[in-house]
């Protein structure tokens, strides 16, 4: 009996994340949903993680692998998957982190049965405990823009949506991205894209579910673990920056707002306490700059800092 048509592609990019890579591929073949097709991006790495995709590639037709001489990036890495999918639905996840065995079945029936433009869904944080990865809870932040579910609703009608800005927590119809793709050559390359989508979309849903559990690595290798480095905070808050302008252009002020609030609460506490004790003045210099243009922005009269964002952040 020949295989059922695939009916989503996942784009699973990685470099140098062998330690973590046989766990996002057994996620893969625990899913529910079998009918799924993934695109293992290896993106020049010197580790074993290009013989972990080829054995998964060698032991199941399903996974394809594509690999960079040379480490081009993370949204190069995601656009390469981009350019080779040919079934009706996509969708990411990073080669570290996992997704959970219903996320596939959850998301593409969501949309089979909506027919919106993409599905977003909730995660959470895995941490190490002891000699393994345990998955956290649900943060407030992302309970807000996911629960509870909303079929076939809009920016304008959901605007904590915009809080969940990162690639992996959502599975789109392919021919939404006929002419969206990824920044590359800069970190936090999701933010811009995941404004894009909010804006560009007729309708989207929300659902409360856990869809992928999403490392942070213990030796905080993580993107998201190094703002410490100035290089790093530029890309960073030029990323806000960009999806605050998007949100802007298109005339979403409420999502402007509460974008806004997110950032006074979450991102911006932790930064300046970096730049208290940095020694590169730069950093302290690019991170005023960035307040300063909040400041200046309309919305901001209509922001404020949310404790119940942080109340037990850690899980």
């Amino acid at each position: 009996m020949s295989a059922p048509d695939p009916i989503v592609t996942m784009i699973v990019p990685g470099r140098d994340v062998a330690a973590f890579a046989p766990a996002a591929v057994a996620s893969l073949r625990a899913q529910t949903e079998p009918r799924w097709r993934a695109i293992l991006v290896d993106d020049g790495s010197v580790d074993a993680t290009s013989d972990i995709f080829l054995a998964a590639a060698a032991d199941d037709p399903r996974f394809q692998v594509v690999r960079h001489d040379r480490a081009m990036g993370l949204g190069a890495a995601r656009n390469a998957g981009l350019e080779r999918v040919d079934t009706p639905l996509l969708g990411f996840l990073d080669a570290d982190d996992e997704l959970t065995p219903t996320a596939l079945a959850r998301m593409t029936g969501t949309l089979r049965e909506t027919g919106s433009d993409f599905v977003a869904g909730a995660y959470v944080r895995s941490r190490l405990q002891g000699d393994s990865y345990v998955a956290g809870r649900v943060q407030p932040w992302v309970a807000a823009a996911t629960a509870p579910e909303r079929r076939r609703t809009t920016l304008q009608e959901h605007s904590d949506a915009s809080a969940n800005i990162v690639a992996w927590s959502k599975v789109s119809r392919t021919a939404f991205w006929e002419d969206l793709r990824f920044p590359e050559g800069v970190a936090y390359e999701d933010q811009v894209v995941a404004q894009l989508m909010y804006t560009r979309a007729r309708a989207f849903d929300v659902i409360p579910d856990v869809v992928v559990e999403w490392r942070l690595r213990a030796d905080g290798t993580s993107i998201t673990q190094g703002k410490a480095r100035v290089e790093v905070l530029v890309d960073y808050l030029a990323a806000l920056r960009g999806g605050i302008a998007v949100l802007r252009d298109a005339g979403a002020h409420a999502a402007v707002a509460a974008r806004l609030s997110l950032i006074l609460t979450m991102d911006l506490p932790s930064l300046h306490e970096i730049a208290a004790e940095h020694p590169d003045p730069a950093y302290a210099a690019a991170l005023d700059a960035f307040v300063a243009d909040l400041r200046a922005l309309p919305e901001y009269a209509d922001a404020r800092p949310d404790p119940s964002l942080t109340a037990g952040l850690a899980w």
